[in-house]
């Protein structure tokens, strides 16, 4: 049991550590932001998107939209949820080497290309105590046709990118996982995070729902195979997006 939560304390901390050193590039959400194969996700559902209301598409949430669609305490059985602290959530992108492999790096810090109007993200813990499994997520407010534009750059990127570097951590072993069927479309993927000499596995699972962005993360320090998002977590914040926009 030592063991255990030793290692789950390092991946919290990783996490925490990660957040305050991206946030001297940039100020967390208070600064606002200026405007494998391809099964990780559907392009046909995009397409399906596009088609409604004259082509327009939905405009981006108001922050007092995002705030009311994001999980909060009670929603989620089994876990307990907090808000994530600003400064872990930088306003702009952190940069990462090489190019092609920015959009994937970006979903680690919840930023985007195009960025983001608002943002509201949560810590989501099992209360199980020997639970090894770190969540996060972030909903992220756009305009339709940049939140299809980053879906589409993520999956460019799934298929082209092996591996990249960002702030001195290298993530590698990138691979595409299958996308759940939610939302409008989504992409979803799994890679290994070198951070501070501890060896992470971690997973990405980001659906789109209109002109909203979800962003979910996951890590296990114990059970490489045990990262994905967990369904009921996933499950309750599209739902809960979906009910907020309409």
């Amino acid at each position: 049991m030592k063991s255990t939560m030793s290692r789950m304390a390092v991946a919290v901390s990783v996490v925490a550590t990660l957040g305050l050193t991206a946030a001297c590039g940039g100020g967390g959400d208070e600064d606002k932001a200026e405007k494998k194969p391809s099964a990780a996700g559907s392009a046909s559902s995009a397409e399906d998107a596009k088609s409604g209301e004259d082509g327009a598409g939905k405009a981006a949430l108001t922050e007092a939209q995002l705030k009311e669609a994001a999980l909060a305490k009670g929603d989620v059985k089994g876990y307990t949820i907090s808000d994530m602290p600003a400064d872990q959530m930088p306003a702009v992108p952190v940069p990462a080497k090489p190019a092609a492999c920015q959009p994937l790096a970006n979903m680690f810090y919840f930023t985007s290309d195009p960025q983001a109007t608002d943002r509201a993200g949560r810590r989501v813990t099992a209360v199980d105590e020997v639970s090894a499994t770190v969540i996060a997520l972030a909903l992220a407010a756009h305009e339709q046709s940049d939140a299809e534009k980053v879906m589409a750059d993520l999956r460019k990127a799934t298929e082209s990118c092996d591996g990249y570097e960002q702030v001195g951590n290298k993530y590698t072993d990138i691979e595409t996982l299958t996308a759940p069927k939610q939302g409008d479309e989504a992409v979803a993927y799994k890679l290994k995070g070198d951070i501070e000499g501890a060896k992470i596995p971690m997973s990405f699972t980001v659906v789109r729902s209109g002109s909203t962005l979800i962003t979910f993360s996951s890590m296990n320090m114990l059970d490489a195979d045990k990262t994905e998002v967990p369904a009921e977590v996933l499950d309750a914040q599209v739902a809960k997006l979906e009910k907020v926009a309409g």
